[in-house]
């Protein structure tokens, strides 16, 4: 069977490289080609377009790279239709493969999505493409399934796949040693993966820590898709150290940890390290985003939770001041009993490991009752 795959960032690449794994290993007749990074590549995808070129954020970004973004489009939709694959799965990446399901519906091809766009969040009215043209909703959080079904979707739920990757990753007992660390505890920084979000936060994480810098070691997690000099020039006046695809192995060696929002929040909770949470974007676009967001928090730890577990500094209170402040409160015995605790119920509502094969499951079963309705 000929399956194309597209993940447009670092964790769907995660993501989809692990769901990649488990349906080779149902199915070793599928051959996978797609778009995607090194971690898809890996697992057996042979990728046509590397997902570095791909990642822009914010509304003013976007309108900025738009003829690129529109050429990539066209680019993968021509691929599509020239390859013909049996299937197309989309993994998240909302503002490309929702723009690729309608492309791939109307050429004949089924299409399944792993990892549902945060619809819940904003820009609900994109649930009409859903229902129109993708065949198959995989969902990787408990409230979803109950969601999309309240808006005439069938969707199923089958697990967060960082449990998956979190249970498989070969946590390294020599990190310390093999990156030339001390004893000294350790503060980990998560800046982001992309360019824009690295240059706007990772300055204010350096700035906010410089005092901790006697009594604890400061790391950066550095992105797998950025190359180690573009944090160079950052690192002037501060005695922070970086370290390159070793995220999970840092969080797991970190005693705190402040975190750029996104998945890597989720990460750093089931990893276990106390967090902070910030989000500071172009002022434009935060702006714009701040009218049309619907929920409550930033942090998915707070989104699954349903409360204020993580402490959130967005935009103009993510600033030095805040973020030390903050910092300062995270070590307190009381929060940090609060914390794990949270950790704990978090890990309960998410259930067990299994989200790829789960996955790979519903995809197989769907695949069999299409083929069988088309003879």
């Amino acid at each position: 069977m000929k399956t194309y795959i597209i993940a447009g960032e670092a964790s769907g690449d995660l993501h989809a490289s692990n769901l990649v794994k488990a349906l080779l290993a149902q199915n070793t007749k599928h051959e996978i080609r797609g778009w995607g990074g090194d971690m898809m590549s890996a697992a057996g995808v042979n990728v046509v377009k590397h997902y570095r070129e791909l990642a822009f954020m914010g509304f003013t970004e976007v309108i900025m790279n738009l003829r690129t973004i529109l050429n990539n489009l066209e680019r993968c939709k021509a691929d599509i239709a020239a390859w013909k694959p049996d299937l197309v799965i989309l993994v998240d990446y909302p503002g490309f493969n929702l723009r690729i399901a309608p492309f791939a519906k109307k050429i004949g091809i089924p299409v399944v999505y792993y990892i549902s766009p945060q619809l819940w969040a904003w820009k609900e009215g994109r649930v009409k493409i859903i229902r129109e043209s993708v065949d198959k909703m995989l969902c990787i959080l408990p409230f979803e399934k109950a969601w999309y079904k309240e808006r005439g979707v069938e969707a199923a739920y089958v697990g967060h796949p960082l449990l998956d990757a979190l249970e498989e990753y070969p946590f390294r007992p020599d990190f310390r040693a093999s990156n030339k660390l001390d004893e000294r505890p350790i503060l980990a920084l998560l800046p982001g993966s992309r360019k824009q979000e690295i240059k706007i936060k990772l300055p204010i994480m350096l700035e906010a820590t410089k005092e901790w810098q006697t009594d604890y070691q400061l790391v950066i997690a550095a992105a797998p898709g950025q190359s180690s000099p573009y944090y160079e020039p950052f690192l002037k006046n501060y005695g922070a150290r970086m370290v390159q695809g070793q995220t999970y192995d840092l969080l797991k060696n970190a005693q705190f940890a402040i975190v750029t929002s996104g998945t890597a929040t989720l990460e750093t909770a089931l990893i276990g390290t106390p967090e902070l949470v910030v989000y500071k974007g172009n002022p434009i676009s935060y702006q714009i985003g701040k009218r049309l967001v619907k929920v409550k928090y930033i942090s998915l730890v707070n989104l699954i939770l349903d409360q204020p577990l993580l402490a959130e500094l967005i935009q103009n209170d993510c600033n030095p001041e805040q973020v030390h402040a903050e910092l300062l409160e995270l070590k307190q015995p009381k929060r940090l009993t609060e914390i794990r605790a949270g950790y704990e119920k978090l890990k309960s509502i998410l259930g067990n490991a299994g989200a790829s094969a789960r996955a790979a499951n519903e995809i197989e079963t769907f695949m069999r009752m299409h083929l069988s309705k088309s003879k």
